[in-house]
């Protein structure tokens, strides 16, 4: 199998020629993620250019790339969509004399950017970017296959053609031609040869760009090679898209309904999705770049500069984003590990976007897809096909069901959350029968047992703990050792203070030793009139605050 990451300390070199490199690829996913959030294709570049460029300075992982995201388009087209709606109403009633309804959409847009920004810096700020170091290694490895999936089901699109308009007015398409087919795959071959076989030879430039470039001078030769303006017009309802060379302006939010409860109903769902589905996808692919360098990445930091990205984006009318896990990848697989790449990428989109517009639509898609295609490669966890049949089948299923969700939904946040809480239900079914109890002292003389339980009691394992004790048939004088056994929340609490009332309730005395003060205090505050034993060596855990243990 290819194998395109090599552990190797980056240098200035590598990080200019791979920054170059990924700013070509994030051009016609810009354009195309543009068009999923139906805005014009300059906001999906622009928002490539701050995203990027403002993440890479400030970001918590080197190396890693951002831009406009598909994740992100799916939940900003909600905003969007709502403003568009709310403003060809007030044009109707002559609210907004001088603005469009594409206008107001935008205006909504931004306005949604701004609060999902502020909600990205607060999560950093809280210090909650840790959190995604809890999701399991099967989730992790679902995530990359459904991912690796995506991105080559994505590539489909390049291979067809506009036919006209449906009856919502939406672009119609169908298939490209068996000619025009095959001389895609050809380049396509040809692109992913460059990048697989050049390195074997020479590791001067990166093989990614060279391949770009070799194809690109192909298109000199041989006419119909389909580019970057072929599917700009595919993908828009218009014959003709421009893109514009200008900087853009200041957005314009004096239409945003600031004091209406209604609008705040709308869009901060919206914000809030957005901001999570892009912390999401940003602190995973944190995670991934983290295990193919071998270093440790900051993901409070990330997410702080996330927020401040989107926001950024959002003023200078862009649609936001995060990071883009197949350039990322790239990135690495060129050698792009410093902050350079991530600066060197973003102000190369904004030169390409400034200055060589005519040559930034003449780049080759065939290109494109042959390096996306090589990403997929070295993206799906191949090592999942071997583990079939080595991993408890329970694992296995986690890895298929994120995959699976992920492609059906595509959105890889979903996919992520299902799988967390499939393997967060699969830990408590497993550790619900790990409360082991022993019967250390057993007197008949004056009647009396003591048990010493051992393993973790929480919600998950009260309901067993709980089948091991008879109150009515059990001694009369009884002493609970808790010493083994870890209180983990207050299901298990109230685990102990029920067996105390059933106990009571029989006649029977009950005890409790070695608890930590925090559970005694909290059985107090509940009312129960168990006896607990205070010895020298109780433990001093606080409940639900059990991290060293667990």
């Amino acid at each position: 199998m290819f194998k395109l990451f090599t552990k190797k300390n980056g240098n200035y070199k590598d990080d200019i020629l791979s920054g170059m490199t990924v700013a070509l690829l994030l051009v016609p996913e810009a354009i195309a993620f543009s068009f999923i959030a139906g805005v014009n294709p300059m906001v999906g570049l622009w928002s490539g250019v701050f995203v990027g460029l403002i993440t890479a300075i400030f970001g918590g992982r080197p190396g890693m790339i951002c831009g406009a995201t598909g994740a992100i388009a799916l939940v900003a087209a909600g905003a969007f969509k709502y403003g568009k709606e709310q403003g060809a109403e007030g044009i109707a009633d002559g609210l907004f004399s001088g603005y469009t309804a594409y206008d107001i959409g935008m205006q909504y847009l931004v306005a949604a950017l701004l609060f999902a920004g502020l909600f990205q810096i607060l999560f950093g700020v809280f210090k909650l970017g840790r959190l995604v170091r809890l999701i399991p290694h099967p989730v992790m490895m679902g995530f990359v296959n459904g991912l690796a999936i995506m991105i080559a089901l994505g590539q489909g699109l390049f291979f067809k053609q506009k036919t006209g308009l449906d009856n919502t007015g939406d672009v119609a398409l169908s298939w490209l031609g068996s000619s025009q087919v095959g001389l895609m795959v050809g380049l396509i071959i040809l692109t992913m040869a460059i990048i697989h076989f050049l390195p074997k030879f020479t590791k001067a430039v990166p093989a990614t760009l060279v391949a770009i470039v070799t194809v690109f001078a192909i298109g000199f030769i041989i006419p119909g090679i389909r580019d970057i303006s072929d599917i700009l017009r595919m993908l828009s309802p218009e014959d003709t898209v421009n893109i514009s060379s200008s900087f853009p302006p200041f957005s314009d939010l004096s239409q945003v309904p600031w004091m209406q409860q209604e609008f705040y109903m709308v869009i901060i769902p919206i914000s809030l999705t957005i901001a999570l589905v892009g912390l999401l996808e940003s602190l995973l692919t944190l995670q991934l770049i983290d295990d193919i360098t071998e270093t440790r990445g900051k993901g409070n930091r990330e997410c702080i500069a996330q927020g401040a990205a989107n926001i950024t984006s959002g003023m200078f009318g862009g649609m936001g984003g995060c990071a883009t896990i197949g350039q990322s990848l790239i990135n690495m697989k060129n050698g792009g590990r410093g902050r350079t790449s991530g600066i060197v990428g973003a102000l190369t989109l904004l030169a390409l976007i400034m200055l060589g517009a005519e040559v930034l639509m003449g780049i080759p898609v065939a290109a494109l897809v042959g390096v996306m295609f090589m990403i997929v490669i070295s993206t799906f966890e191949w090592s999942t096909l071997k583990s079939i049949g080595r991993i408890p089948h329970s694992e296995l299923l986690v890895v298929l069901l994120v995959t699976a969700v992920t492609v059906a939904t595509h959105n890889l946040a979903i996919g992520v959350g299902v799988g967390v809480l499939l393997s967060a239900l699969i830990f408590a079914a497993k550790s619900s029968t790990h409360i082991h109890l022993k019967t250390v002292q057993d007197s008949e003389a004056d009647d009396s047992r003591i048990y010493a339980p051992e393993g973790l009691l929480y919600f998950g394992s009260v309901a067993d703990f709980n089948e091991r004790f008879t109150a009515t048939s059990d001694r009369k004088n009884i002493i609970i050792d808790c010493e083994k056994m870890r209180v983990a929340d207050l299901s298990g609490i109230e685990a102990l203070n029920s067996m105390a009332e059933k106990y009571e309730k029989a006649g029977k005395n009950l005890k409790l030793r070695h608890l930590s003060a925090e559970c005694r205090a909290m059985l107090t505050k509940a009312g129960s009139f168990v006896t607990v034993e205070v010895l020298p060596d109780d433990p001093a855990y606080s409940v639900a605050n059990l991290r060293a243990e667990i």
